[in-house]
């Protein structure tokens, strides 16, 4: 309507946990149940009259889909991002199946509920981390609201600080290595902490006193998720490696070396110098054990609690050469320090992890990778694929916790495509992720089966100008399809180095009963029920205008029922239209509409803009005959919001092309300006009347205005004004 050429594509992401999880618990092939729920919502959306463009509609789980998911990591393999290693992961014993952080709730599976411990498995990664700090800084390019750009850098996690090399006397020399922000702290190390999947732990058990205590430690924090070891930890717990020290550079002394499950191996280096006085963690884990705490930055109670130093007005003592420094001047030269003496160095990291990309599952894209025992991992030629997914019996995962393609040999037995020898297929899956990563891409160009997309739809359509998501995305969704529309911009496929130029949030709709709607809960609204007994312009106009649209907002029948009489009342207002002529008393009420629902639009304000049009349609009730013109002013500006009424009453008026194919209309800006003004009346600087004069009153004419108010009156108690002050159209200053 703004004449503007505008791609609003709809399309499923489909792989996944729940329908596997359907598919375990029925039977059902996942793929019969996708396309039928795919249908049910297809249906539900047309009758809603969404205004997608269904000839572009992309579904992940369609083979000719993720033909290039599958073609974007072979491009990720090829150039050295995508990997495969040992590492820990969240384990469900229950479900015998491998889960991502999302997908553990409070230390519990999703799926069955059941306790995540972490055990290690061989998963393919994605190097992330190599995006990091060009997905950390390009975030100042993009328009994305602030708190969406918080939670990306809070995720990212970028420290800058130094690392610094402890001696271990035990393995001959060997040193560990901590990365810590608070070099200045140096001096306050009193013990050290090592993860206990470190791998330093193995070798120096073989030196420590206690080895049957450290080992049975081990086990049990292999039993916990990493949310039971950091945010649902309880209580503190560790072991000392008796015996065991390591030498703090700073001090030259030694230092007792301990396990802990507060400290994970995949974060930072899995170890950190431990300084009690100053960390709250720390604090705790010294009280407990009876730990030494010594303060190198002077302002509080250790002997009550950490004194954790947030200003920068604070002095370093107990510290050698920093001593009587501020801590951003003791760091800055103790990392000089460190790298003089050369222990140590100037150092960034960051909180971001590489993406675990393999799933224990049947449901996810197949990954083209041939295990080969005289090549090793091999890429699928690109000609083969899709590598499609086979149909299994089975939904569950193996005894041994493998994916279900596993059991699948005459599809996992294959022949390499490097030396012709006998090879097996890779049986993981890729996470549920992997298709969402690059979906706005495929819109441009749905139906090319020769290239992801063509480099001439991509420049015509992208970045995307506005992507309005859940804030539940705002982390890894948008991270990982940041990361991955990187690469295809360092590769030559996508144009531009953002995918999102504008990137915005949508508000939850609970249940009447303000809780999250969901079956187990009984407070699910049904959209059929709501379409069928009041209409789908009533649902969509009560969605916009329950609350702010990026608020969760309660659910209410009264609310609804208030959006269809509305409805009506436009209904019936249909009868009153006239050809009209001469001045109308509500053209300047509907230019101010244009100008109110056009602007709240654009800044997602659907309940206020909503608001407007109901006051201009109070206007029009008041009105013996409406202006024809003026109505369909109207029609145009209700067309976002109920599209099926405004059509008919716009045909009704005798057009024969949609409503929708109309132009935007536009506010006259002389129909903006007020006719009158509110001036405030001050007497020596107090305001004492307001009153309302027609816009550009002359001067004299607005004091004489002010000087009858009784409220100046009474001021002046009889009195002359000295001088009087008018600023047009907003104040008289009366000096007396």
């Amino acid at each position: 309507m703004e004449g503007c050429n505008v791609l609003y594509p709809i399309g499923w992401d489909a792989f996944g946990l729940p329908t596997e999880n359907f598919a375990i618990k029925t039977g059902q092939h996942p793929r019969v149940v996708t396309q039928k729920n795919i249908a049910n919502f297809r249906r539900q959306l047309k009758s809603l009259g969404f205004s997608f463009d269904w000839s572009r509609e992309v579904d992940t789980t369609d083979p000719g889909y993720y033909k290039w998911t599958q073609w974007i990591f072979l491009k990720l393999w090829e150039k050295g991002l995508a990997y495969k290693t040992n590492m820990p992961v969240n384990w469900c014993p229950s479900c015998k199946v491998g889960l991502a952080n999302e997908e553990v709730v409070n230390g519990e599976c999703e799926r069955c509920g059941g306790t995540v411990v972490q055990k290690r498995r061989s998963q393919w990664m994605l190097r992330i981390t190599n995006y990091a700090e060009r997905l950390l800084s390009d975030l100042d390019t993009v328009d994305y609201l602030e708190k969406i750009k918080a939670q990306q850098r809070n995720w990212i996690g970028k420290s800058m600080g130094a690392e610094v090399d402890f001696t271990l006397p035990a393995l001959d020399g060997k040193t560990l290595k901590v990365f810590t922000t608070r070099p200045d702290t140096l001096f306050g190390v009193t013990y050290m902490v090592l993860a206990p999947e470190h791998p330093l732990v193995a070798e120096l058990m073989g030196r420590c006193s206690n080895p049957d205590a450290v080992k049975a430690y081990i086990e049990a924090t292999a039993r916990k998720s990493d949310f039971d070891r950091t945010e649902g930890a309880k209580e503190v717990s560790g072991v000392a490696l008796e015996g065991v020290t390591a030498l703090n550079p700073a001090t030259k002394k030694q230092v007792p070396v301990w396990i802990a499950d507060y400290v994970l191996s995949t974060y930072g280096t899995g170890a950190i110098m431990a300084v009690p006085a100053h960390d709250e963690r720390d604090w705790r884990f010294a009280k407990k054990f009876g730990l030494p705490m010594i303060e190198v930055v002077e302002g509080g109670d250790i002997s009550k609690e950490a004194y954790v130093v947030t200003s920068d007005e604070a002095k370093v003592v107990n510290s050698g050469p920093l001593d009587g420094l501020k801590p951003s001047q003791a760091i800055e030269k103790m990392i000089g320090i460190v790298e003089k003496d050369g222990y140590g160095k100037a150092s960034v990291k960051f909180k971001l992890r590489d993406w675990v990309f393999s799933r224990q599952r049947y449901w996810g894209e197949p990954i083209p990778m041939i295990d080969c025992p005289k090549c090793g991992w091999v890429p699928l030629p690109e000609s083969e694929l899709p590598l499609k997914l086979p149909d299994v019996e089975h939904y569950q995962t193996s005894e041994t916790g493998e994916s279900p393609l596993s059991l699948m040999t005459d599809w996992v037995n294959t022949t390499c495509p490097k030396c012709g020898g006998a090879a097996k297929r890779e049986t993981d899956t890729m996470p549920q992720w992997a298709g969402s990563s690059w979906y706005f891409l495929r819109y441009c160009d749905p139906h090319n089966d020769k290239e992801l997309a063509s480099r001439d739809a991509l420049r015509f359509w992208t970045p995307v100008d506005w992507y309005n998501g859940g804030m539940e995305h705002t982390v890894l969704h948008l991270l990982y399809s940041r990361f991955w529309h990187k690469f295809l911009f360092d590769i030559g496929v996508a144009p531009t180095a953002e995918p999102y130029a504008r990137r915005t949030s949508h508000g939850l709709i609970l249940g009447e009963n303000n809780e999250k709607m969901s079956k187990s809960r009984g407070n699910v609204v049904n959209p059929d029920e709501v379409v069928k007994a009041y209409g789908a312009d009533t649902l969509r106009l009560y969605e916009m205008f329950m609350g702010p649209f990026d608020q969760a907002i309660p659910w209410s029948t009264t609310g609804l029922m208030g959006m269809w009489r509305f409805l009506a009342r436009l209904w019936a207002l249909s009868e009153k239209i006239g050809d009209g002529a001469g001045e109308s008393k509500t053209l300047r009420g509907v230019h101010r509409t244009i100008r109110d629902v056009s602007e709240r639009i654009e800044a997602m304000k659907f309940n206020t803009a909503i608001a407007a049009l109901m006051s201009l349609s109070n206007d029009f009730g008041e009105l013996e005959r409406i202006p024809r013109g003026e109505w369909e002013i109207f029609l145009k500006l209700l067309l976002p919001f109920a599209p099926h009424i405004a059509e008919e009453m716009w045909e009704a008026l005798g057009h024969k092309d949609l409503l929708a194919l109309a132009p935007w209309p536009k506010a006259d800006p002389a129909l903006l300006v007020e006719d009158t003004v509110t001036l405030a009346v001050q007497v020596n600087g107090k305001l004492r009347a307001t009153i309302v004069v027609p816009r550009d009153l002359p001067a004299k004419e607005a004091e004489a205005a002010a000087l009858a108010e009784e409220g100046v009156l009474r001021a002046l108690d009889g009195k002359t004004p000295k001088k009087i002050i008018v600023v047009p159209n907003r104040i008289v200053n009366v000096v007396a």
